[in-house]
C-alpha cells in the first residue's frame, strides 16, 4: 500500500533552519479567533492562542469552561464553528485555493495532519488484545508505513522514555492503571508527533498511582517536548508549565507564567477559582 501522502495533502512545516533560536520561536500550534458551539450553546467564544517549539502550556478552569473542547478541536476531533487552527504553519481542517478562498479539507488530510498531533485521553483507550508492544507499534506500521524492526526499535525507546521497558509483552489487563496511561503516552510518543495533547491524564486514576503519570509528563517536559495539558493537578501545572492559560465560560480570562496567574491572578473570577483550590488543600 502507497504510504507517501500526494502532493495535495499538506504537511506540517519543518522547524525553521537548524539554528536552535529560530526552532524556538516556530509557532507549532496556533489559533486564531476560535469557536465552538454544540446547538445553542457557544462553548468556546473567540481564543486566540500561540503555543512555541518547545513549551508546555497547562489550561485550566472550572469544569464546563471549555477546556476539553480546546483540545478537541485542535486535534479535529470537534470541527469549530468559526476560526482556524494551524499546526506548524500549516492549516488544520482547511485550505486555500489559488484564488485565497477558503474550502474544507478532506477527512484524509485531517487524519494525514493529525499525525503530528499526539493525543492522550482521560481514558487510556489501548488495545486490550495486544502486548505493551504491538499497542506502541500499530499506528507506526500502519500509519506511517514503517517496517516491523524499525516500529519495534522505536517502540522500545518511547518504552524506555516511560520507563516501562520491562512491561514490553504485557497485556494491559496485567498492569496498573498508572502504567497503563503511561503506555497510552508512549503511543502517542511512537508517531513522533510535533505536540503533545492532555486531556485531564490523571483523572481516572487512584490517588496513589497520579504521581508516577505526571513524573512521566514532568520528564517530557524536561526534554523540551511541546505539550498542551488540560489538568486539575495545580502543583504539577505550576511545576512544569511554561505557561498557564486560565479559561473562565469560552474565554480566555487570564494568561501568563505559573507565578503570575496561579500566585497573584488578577482578574476576579481567577482569584476565587484559585482561593478555594487553596483552602481545600
Amino acid at each position: 500500500m502507497e504510504r507517501t501522502p500526494p502532493d495535495s495533502i499538506p504537511t506540517a512545516a519543518p522547524a525553521v533552519g537548524s539554528n536552535e533560536q529560530a526552532r524556538e520561536r516556530e509557532v507549532v500550534v496556533k489559533a486564531v479567533n476560535l469557536h465552538k458551539s454544540f446547538g445553542d450553546l457557544e462553548v468556546l467564544k473567540g481564543i486566540n492562542l500561540e503555543v512555541h517549539f518547545s513549551d508546555v502550556v497547562s489550561v485550566l478552569g472550572s469544569s464546563g469552561s471549555g477546556k476539553s473542547t480546546l483540545l478537541r478541536c485542535i486535534n479535529y476531533l470537534e470541527r469549530p464553528t468559526a476560526g482556524e487552527i494551524y499546526i506548524s504553519g500549516v492549516p488544520m481542517g482547511f485550505r486555500l485555493d489559488s484564488q485565497g478562498q477558503r474550502h474544507s479539507a478532506s477527512q484524509r488530510t485531517i487524519n494525514h495532519m493529525r499525525q503530528n498531533i499526539g493525543f492522550v485521553f482521560q481514558q487510556f483507550n489501548v488495545w486490550p488484545h495486544m502486548t505493551v508492544l504491538e499497542n506502541i507499534m500499530e499506528a507506526p506500521v500502519h500509519v506511517k508505513g514503517m517496517t516491523r524492526a524499525g516500529a519495534r526499535e522505536l517502540a522500545l525507546r518511547m518504552l524506555e522514555r516511560v520507563n516501562l521497558l520491562d512491561k514490553q509483552d504485557a497485556y494491559p489487563a496485567r498492569l496498573s492503571g498508572g502504567q497503563t496511561q503511561r503506555v497510552a503516552i508512549a503511543r502517542a510518543l511512537a508517531m513522533e508527533p510535533k505536540v503533545m495533547l492532555f486531556d485531564e491524564p490523571t483523572s481516572a486514576l487512584d490517588p496513589e498511582l497520579i504521581g508516577e503519570v505526571l513524573a512521566t509528563m514532568e520528564r517530557l517536559a524536561e526534554e523540551g517536548t511541546t505539550m498542551i495539558i488540560v489538568t486539575h493537578e495545580i502543583e504539577f501545572a505550576h511545576e512544569a508549565s511554561d505557561r498557564i492559560i486560565f479559561l473562565h465560560d469560552g474565554r480566555i480570562e487570564e494568561e501568563g507564567p505559573p507565578e503570575q496567574v496561579i500566585d497573584n491572578p488578577r482578574s476576579e473570577r481567577c482569584q476565587q477559582f484559585f482561593s478555594r483550590l487553596k483552602h481545600r488543600r
